[in-house]
């Protein structure tokens, strides 16, 4: 309870009438609602924005942000469009590996369908295994023949009566056309050699084939690993009869040298 006190009228006279305490008491709440709003006016007014920039420097804000934006764009196509390019050289690429592939494969199947199978190479082994058992045989009725001449022509310097010279020559005779006969072999054998090489240069051209398909003989040959000689001392002079054109072998002339 407010506690009244008596003024006195010097009081008065020099402050001025005073309100009365339940004046004071009535403006006390409307001065917290003031002070309330206010403080909500300033709490207001900090979430407010900053004041917007000027025409001038709005629009250049706007243009540099677009530049911006426009160069990484460009940017990121540019990044687009070389993936793009080796995207489509890998394709292209790609692409010839697998016509060489299939290439290869055709290839391989012409082979095996005609050279590799079983009854081909069968035929090639009979038509080689002919040539040698062909070739053995005519050798053996030439030699059989070339004895049986030797032993006649003997038979006949000893004997003096014209009827056994007559048998022996007749024997003689035989004997040579025995051998001609035998010498036959070389017509046959030159056909089943013939068979051979075809069958041979076939599969030649096919692998052939397969190697231009791969870059040709050069890229080929980047692949074949060093030679290497596993033959004996012996076995490395046994080279076999010389073919027109090698070289490395002794002539005859070279041997003849060596007793000069």
């Amino acid at each position: 309870m407010a506690i009244h006190r008596k003024r006195f009228r010097v009081e008065e006279a020099i402050v001025g009438e005073m309100p009365s305490p339940e004046m004071i008491e009535e403006a006390a709440p409307m001065h917290s609602e003031i002070m309330a709003e206010l403080r909500a006016i300033r709490a207001q007014m900090a979430k407010v924005p900053a004041a917007p920039l000027s025409g001038s420097a709005a629009l250049a804000a706007i243009d540099a942000s677009t530049t911006q934006e426009l160069s990484d764009a460009r940017t990121m196509l540019e990044t687009y469009r070389a993936q793009i390019e080796q995207c489509e050289k890998l394709k292209v690429e790609l692409d010839l590996i697998h016509d060489a592939i299939d290439r290869t494969k055709r290839e391989i199947a012409t082979l095996h369908g005609k050279s590799f199978d079983g009854g081909e190479m069968a035929k090639v082994n009979g038509e080689l295994g002919a040539v040698v058992g062909g070739t053995e045989q005519a050798t053996q009725q030439i030699l059989e023949a070339a004895e049986a001449i030797d032993q006649a022509a003997s038979a006949m310097s000893k004997v003096q009566s014209a009827d056994q010279q007559k048998r022996l020559a007749d024997d003689i005779q035989e004997r040579v056309i025995s051998i001609f006969e035998a010498c036959n072999f070389q017509d046959l054998t030159g056909q089943r050699i013939s068979k051979v090489m075809g069958t041979m240069k076939f599969i030649e051209q096919h692998i052939n084939a397969m190697m231009e398909i791969w870059g040709g003989v050069d890229a080929i040959k980047a692949h074949v690993p060093a030679p290497a000689d596993t033959r004996t001392e012996d076995e490395k002079l046994l080279n076999g009869p010389k073919l027109a054109g090698d070289v490395g072998h002794a002539s005859q002339d070279d041997i003849d040298a060596l007793f000069d």
